[in-house]
């Protein structure tokens, strides 16, 4: 009986890795339609009475704003071309200040919050965290640095039912992804800790503050 029950829990966990190798590899080439998030907060305003709206457009890297790219970066994931999906040296950082702070800082890099973001679901527990970790491995073995900052700029939550730079450019700044300016791309970069809260087309004080910390650290981001 117990070889049998470790059989099939061995044939299941096989075919669930051979499944999420499969959509890693067809995500590094196929634009990524939907998340979980997007589905998530879809049935949230449907549960509170509100109009469902999902504002999402998929456009290449080449046409998201190099402005973007880089405040991004600077907001988010200083050393994103230099590690491999971790960046020890801000986990442990991260680890030290929060011995002092009220509010723990999280150290996540872009490859993990585009793991998290295009794979799992937002709330946060150790088995999360164990597939996330798994995640992010599959996505810096497979994909590309760039591959990664592309899907992770069309996926991630920008505003209330915005989703990636070419909604959000409209929706807040009527214009496109390519032609956001510097000040622009540093107010959406700004809000990412928390867009639901923060909005980049009515900045708080505390954004503006966030925005010129981050326009002053984007001179200093290459983008190879």
């Amino acid at each position: 009986m117990l070889r049998k029950v470790f059989k099939h829990l061995l044939r299941l966990i096989i075919g669930l890795v051979a499944l999420s190798i499969l959509f890693v590899l067809l995500y590094k080439f196929v634009p990524v339609p939907y998340t979980p998030l997007m589905l998530i907060r879809y049935f949230e305003q449907k549960k509170q009475g509100e109009k469902p709206v999902i504002h999402h457009n998929w456009i290449p890297l080449e046409e998201i704003s190099i402005n973007l790219q880089r405040a991004v970066i600077a907001s988010e994931d200083q050393r994103f071309f230099e590690h491999k999906g971790f960046d020890l040296e801000q986990i442990q950082k991260a680890r030290k200040e929060n011995e002092t702070r009220r509010k723990p800082r999280g150290a996540s890099t872009i490859t993990q919050q585009t793991a998290k973001n295009v794979f799992l679901w937002p709330r946060s527990s150790w088995f999360r965290k164990g597939l996330e970790t798994y995640f992010t491995v599959l996505l810096e073995i497979f994909w590309s640095k760039e591959r990664i900052l592309e899907v992770y700029l069309n996926s991630i939550e920008m505003g209330k039912g915005i989703y990636g730079a070419q909604a959000v450019a409209g929706e807040h700044f009527n214009t496109s992804a390519r032609a956001l300016t510097r000040y622009q791309a540093s107010l959406i970069a700004a809000t990412l800790p928390n867009p639901l809260r923060f909005n980049s087309r009515t900045p708080s004080a505390y954004i503006l503050r966030r925005s010129r910390e981050i326009l002053r650290q984007m001179d200093w981001i290459a983008i190879p």
